[in-house]
């Protein structure tokens, strides 16, 4: 089971994203119980979020995937980056639940 941060500011939407990570099998973590980015296997990050590309970052330099969901298209700060993908709000959970499997394969590959 891996640990997911998920950053969002919307109530519904982080509801969701938790869905999915459940339903995947995985633990949904927020910033809000004081996890940090070494604790954690990837992440779901709205970069709007004024905490998101800051963890963003640091989670990359770990070499932790990172998945970004924004309701704005993406901007070359965050694709430096290098999610593992970006989607634009509203996207199918579906596509979220195979993005975050594959970026988690991808990891455990390397480790």
């Amino acid at each position: 089971m891996a640990r997911i941060l998920i950053v969002e500011p919307h109530a519904d939407i982080k509801a969701l994203l938790e869905h999915v990570v459940r339903r995947l099998g995985h633990e949904a973590v927020h910033v809000d119980d004081e996890c940090s980015a070494c604790d954690v296997d990837a992440a779901v990050i709205e970069p709007g979020d004024h905490r998101g590309l800051p963890l963003a970052r640091e989670l990359r330099l770990l070499g932790r995937p990172v998945v970004f969901a924004s309701i704005f298209p993406a901007e070359r700060e965050v694709l430096e980056l290098e999610p593992a993908a970006y989607f634009v709000k509203p996207f199918a959970l579906t596509e979220l639940a195979t993005a975050l499997s594959a970026a988690l394969a991808t990891r455990e590959a390397f480790v």
